[in-house]
């Protein structure tokens, strides 16, 4: 069982045996039954970022919706340096980030459909890469493209006349979603090891092809 000197306090076995932030939450957390009375204001850097932000919102509207949009870089969790709300006012920044270079710049995501994602764009006015349209075309498989390509014939016609809704495309699809409070409980080092003795103990031996794309999956 590991026990990390950070964990002193915390009550709960199965939490340190293996990776399960759900049972850590279940013996560590403490209902609350009283009223707002224990909440702060906000701070003199909250009032002013949020001005800033205003600004940018009042902007946006006026735009029709869309104060700008990526049509050069694919959004990923590198694509972009540290980004700001304010250039000016980014030493009151406590979580430094957001999705694209500038605030409320819509993101380029083609990885869950390149026509969506053109489409997108192109409502507002602007014009995707050419290369990035071609590459998602030719190249690369999207979400929505394995998706209709494992869908039969009749699947696409009661999809096609509405007969048949909440297929898993589009929006309508199960997304992974990472749990990133894993990290804040266990850390990285931690978290990659118990990955690679999953790994070593996945299939035990055996090759079958859901052993295969689990395997591939977790190597992931």
């Amino acid at each position: 069982m590991t026990d990390f000197k950070q964990w002193e306090g915390f009550e709960g076995r199965i939490w340190k045996e293996e990776v399960n932030v759900r049972d850590f939450i279940q013996k560590n957390y403490v209902p609350y039954d009283g009223d707002e009375a224990f909440l702060a204001g906000p701070t003199e850097a909250t009032d002013k970022l949020w001005g800033a932000l205003q600004k940018l919102q009042k902007a946006e509207r006026a735009k029709g919706g869309v104060l700008d949009c990526e049509t050069e870089v694919v959004s990923s969790l590198t694509a972009y340096g540290p980004g700001y709300i304010d250039e000016s006012l980014k030493d009151l920044e406590q979580v430094v980030g957001i999705q694209t270079d500038k605030p409320l710049k819509r993101a380029f995501m083609p990885y869950g459909g390149i026509k969506m994602a053109v489409q997108a764009a192109e409502t507002y006015g602007y014009t995707v890469n050419p290369e990035l349209k071609k590459i998602f075309t030719q190249y690369m498989t999207t979400h929505n493209d394995a998706v209709f390509s494992a869908y039969t014939p009749e699947m696409r016609a009661a999809r096609k006349t509405h007969v048949v809704t909440g297929l898993p495309d589009t929006y309508g699809r199960g997304r992974i979603v990472g749990d990133y409070r894993r990290i804040a409980l266990y850390g990285i080092d931690y978290l990659i090891k118990e990955k690679e003795r999953d790994k070593l103990n996945c299939g035990c031996g055996n090759m079958y092809d859901e052993v295969i794309r689990l395997r591939e999956e977790i190597q992931k």
